[in-house]
């Protein structure tokens, strides 16, 4: 797993080369396994392969989603807001092990936030998703994952550049 997260990073560039079908089947079967809070499981999951739909998506937000127009797929993580009080928790959870699945498979990904984002001045970009996919109004939308095979290689982080300062034992001080 530490392997994984070494080698993971936002890719926002990919080829135009289309995600496999056994590689889809497991990237539902990580998410489908990811743990939640009381083994409510309130995630739920819209795969979209579909180009024209995968261009609106990258409308979600103002900012920061672009690159799910170019990618051959997407999966928007969103969960009942009536299941649980954790949701988000457990769709983050859910999501991070999409993104290491796909390092696993040699793909490439990125998160785009949609909780607590603005799609315009008018409208949450929540609403917009939830307007564009059909969603129920419970049905809260936490990110879209761009995914696909990436046509950028951007270097690991060193390990000297992790942040230890953010680390501390027993006590604060």
């Amino acid at each position: 797993m530490i392997e994984l997260l070494r080698k993971r990073r936002s890719i926002r560039k990919f080829t135009e080369e289309k995600v496999a079908a056994e590689a889809v089947e497991t990237l539902i079967e990580a998410a489908l396994r990811a743990p939640a809070s009381r083994s409510l499981n309130p995630w739920e999951f819209m795969v979209v392969d579909d180009p024209q739909l995968l261009e609106k998506l990258a409308r979600a937000k103002r900012h920061g989603s672009e690159f799910v127009g170019r990618a051959p797929l997407a999966i928007v993580v969103c969960a009942d807001s009536t299941r649980s009080d954790v949701w988000v928790e457990d769709c983050s959870i859910a999501a991070i092990l999409i993104q290491c699945t796909a390092v696993s498979l040699g793909l490439g990904s990125c998160w785009a936030q949609i909780r607590n984002r603005e799609h315009d001045s008018g409208k949450s970009a929540e609403l917009y998703l939830q307007e564009l996919l059909g969603l129920p109004e419970q049905v809260k939308v936490e990110c879209i994952i761009g995914i696909g095979h990436p046509a950028e290689r951007p270097r690991p982080l060193a390990a000297d550049k992790l942040q230890r300062e953010k680390v501390r034992l027993n006590r604060w001080s």
